[in-house]
């Protein structure tokens, strides 16, 4: 499967994607009860202070210890090391201009125990091997970085329904070799979205979990064409 690369669409091949409708849950008034080991993600309120997101040094800069912190604060660990940033958007346009990626509307989950594993190869050197025979975890944290999000919202699997499984392992062509997961269709999952989140809210979330110990292990996902974003700004979704 072709990965989709900046300014270009999302192409898929192989394989065979069903489509499911599925009840989507308003997340916000749960989210002080939400937990990275149990759900598999937090919803939370947090400002940054970069003003141009399209300047990738503004962002690593500034925006990559806004970061780690946050994910310190929210998972609780003794080290965080942000990696890696994708900026997305539904605007051909723009995406072209930009040279920005497309949003991706199909479910996954970003790792798998081998890209995890290989992920921290990659990333942390010589330390690496001593790394990955204690625990780590890869946490994703999403954002809108302009006007509220009306189009293509993100929505998440609560990894307490069936969202592990039964799941499929997806390769990727991107330049190198990655795996992602893919996930078949429960009636049984629960899904959430976050209506008209704004530019100070954060959708922290879990990818890869090194534990098997029940805890959540990885969070599915996927962008959505919400068919009512007016209503949804009222939170009367029919899915509400």
């Amino acid at each position: 499967m072709p990965a989709g690369t900046p300014g270009a669409g999302d192409v898929c091949s192989g394989g065979h994607a069903e489509t499911h409708r599925v009840v989507l849950h308003n997340g916000r008034p749960l989210a002080d009860g939400l937990a990275l080991d149990r759900e598999g993600f937090r919803f939370v309120r947090h400002d940054t202070k970069v003003a141009d997101f399209y300047d990738p040094a503004e962002i690593k800069r500034i925006y990559y210890p806004e970061m780690e912190a946050l994910v310190r604060r929210e998972s609780g660990a003794s080290r965080v090391v942000a990696f890696d940033h994708v900026l997305r958007t539904e605007n051909d346009e723009l995406r072209e201009t930009r040279k920005i990626q497309e949003v991706v509307r199909r479910v996954h989950n970003d790792f798998t125990d081998w890209s995890a594993s290989q992920c921290i190869r990659a990333l942390m050197g010589d330390e690496a091997e001593a790394l990955l025979r204690g625990r780590f975890a890869i946490i994703q944290v999403w954002r809108p970085i302009r006007r509220p999000v009306e189009t293509w919202p993100l929505a998440i699997c609560d990894a307490r329904s069936p969202a592990d499984g039964p799941i499929v392992e997806i390769q990727l062509d991107c330049g190198g070799t990655a795996q992602t997961y893919a996930i078949n269709y429960d009636p049984d999952q629960r899904w959430y979205w976050f209506p008209r989140m704004c530019r100070d809210e954060a959708l922290v979330f879990k990818v890869y979990e090194w534990l098997r110990d029940g805890r959540d292990r990885w969070t599915v996902h996927s962008a959505f064409d919400d068919p009512w974003p007016a209503r949804s700004a009222g939170l009367t979704h029919p899915g509400r």
